[in-house]
């Protein structure tokens, strides 16, 4: 979301670079181009004002040091507005003592339902036992899609009764979640395609009814300035205590993301970047900030790797590949599983320091034929005898052939796989020579 304003940023940058000293001159060009870079990306004009006045007087009358160079200076100090600008430091929500009761409210379309699905997910894989009500009473499908997100979850769906209100499906779930000791209640409201009120009317009723602890907006990150007034009068009729922001992965400008925290005041507590299941990601100020500056964010990379792959299949693979130098077409099936659970490679270079700067057409295009390449190595494998995967040598070409056949690929494509996979046994066998200084898996 952030791709335009981090090309704008990085031209800045590039421009500083090779100055000996920051002059008021450099000073007032840069932030010329900082201001334009976050009007164009749709951030709220007295954020804008208030931001570039505060990296004004951290750069000016400030002597450069000497082990930084004046374009250094100038990044840090537009990285630590950033930082401030949102949120300084990381939130979230605050499950204990249980039965933690979150309101979930928003526009309509804004990803309210998904991301309650999605909450609920997280916390009943993290051991939690988890409500939620489907409290959206005019939207039928509402309460379909949650009770199925619940179902498909393991999380427990409060539905409506004939002749209930908003607030009688609240106070239901609120007992049903006492009753059976649940960690946490979630409450899917009803929206509308624009502010009125009688929707918050109706989210008041339901706030007066089971007094929430935590009454957070779920908003469309892509709706640009408007998702200012809107956090506001949501936080003025409801006092809002978080924020989760949604659509983070598309192609809109995103000041959303710049703006909301400081003219309502609370934090962003989670940023949804994608439609399946686990995008749904904790958000921290200063990752986020060095990812739209173009620095990456390695830590997060990490997390997302430890998350992902399975720890007792790389040490195996591991003390197979480097403590013995062999390397099967099983063992290559397995690689390429963990490979695509990483999900999308475009995300993966977004964490990449200079990684954003890589067009992305080029990414989607990469990602694109990557994962095709993969399916097609998975699915010749998968026609392969057990034998055969682990002693690639025997696929003489009547074999290749009825490989190719029972895959739905061509032996052309069966042949690459091969030739591929006997590069990577070279390289495993001379890797063995390095198993001495290797750590062994536990």
């Amino acid at each position: 979301m952030f791709d335009r304003l981090t090309e704008r940023f990085q031209k800045v940058f590039r421009d500083l670079r090779g100055l000996s000293r920051l002059s008021e001159k450099n000073i007032q060009d840069a932030l010329r181009e900082v201001r334009m870079a976050l009007l164009e990306a749709d951030v709220h004009y007295p954020t804008v004002k208030t931001f570039v006045d505060r990296v004004k007087t951290k750069c000016i009358g400030q002597e450069v040091l000497q082990s930084v160079s004046p374009g250094q200076q100038f990044v840090k100090a537009v990285h630590d507005e950033l930082v401030a600008l949102l949120g300084s430091s990381s939130a979230d929500f605050s499950l204990l003592p249980p039965p933690a009761s979150i309101m979930m409210i928003g526009l309509h379309g804004s990803g309210k339902t998904t991301t309650t699905g999605k909450l609920a997910r997280r916390w009943v894989r993290d051991g939690k036992k988890v409500v939620v009500a489907a409290c959206d009473i005019r939207r039928p499908a509402a309460v379909d899609q949650l009770a199925a997100l619940a179902a498909a979850c393991g999380a427990a769906c409060v539905r409506p009764e004939p002749g209930d209100t908003v607030p009688d499906v609240a106070r239901r779930a609120a007992r049903v979640a006492r009753d059976t000791l649940a960690d946490v209640v979630l409450y899917d409201t009803g929206g509308r395609f624009q502010m009125d009120d009688d929707l918050l009317a109706e989210l008041a009723a339901l706030r007066d009814a089971v007094h929430p602890r935590d009454t957070v907006l779920v908003l469309d990150a892509a709706i640009g300035q408007e998702s200012v007034s809107v956090a506001k009068a949501f936080h003025d009729r409801l006092g809002l205590t978080g924020l989760i922001l949604t659509k983070l992965d598309g192609d809109a400008r995103g000041g959303a993301a710049l703006s909301v925290v400081s003219v309502v005041g609370c934090p962003i507590l989670r940023v949804g970047t994608g439609e399946q299941p686990d995008d749904l990601e904790p958000f921290h100020p200063d990752r986020m900030a060095s990812r739209i500056l173009g620095m990456g964010d390695v830590v997060s990379l990490v997390e997302k790797v430890q998350a992902t792959v399975d720890a007792d299949e790389a040490a195996r693979l591991q003390d197979q590949v480097i403590g013995h130098g062999r390397l099967t077409l099983e063992d290559l099936l397995a690689q390429m599983r963990q490979i695509k659970r990483f999900g999308s490679l475009s995300k993966i270079m977004d964490l990449l320091p200079g990684g954003a700067s890589i067009p992305r057409d080029m990414r989607d295009r990469a990602q694109t034929e990557g994962m095709a390449r993969m399916k097609i190595s998975e699915a010749v494998i998968l026609s392969m005898t057990p034998r055969e995967r682990r002693h690639p040598e025997i696929l003489d070409a009547r074999r290749r052939r009825r490989i190719a056949a029972g895959s739905g690929t061509t032996v052309a494509d069966v042949n690459d796989l091969i030739r591929q996979f006997n590069q990577m046994r070279k390289m495993a066998k001379r890797m063995k020579g390095l198993s001495r200084f290797m750590p062994r898996p536990h």
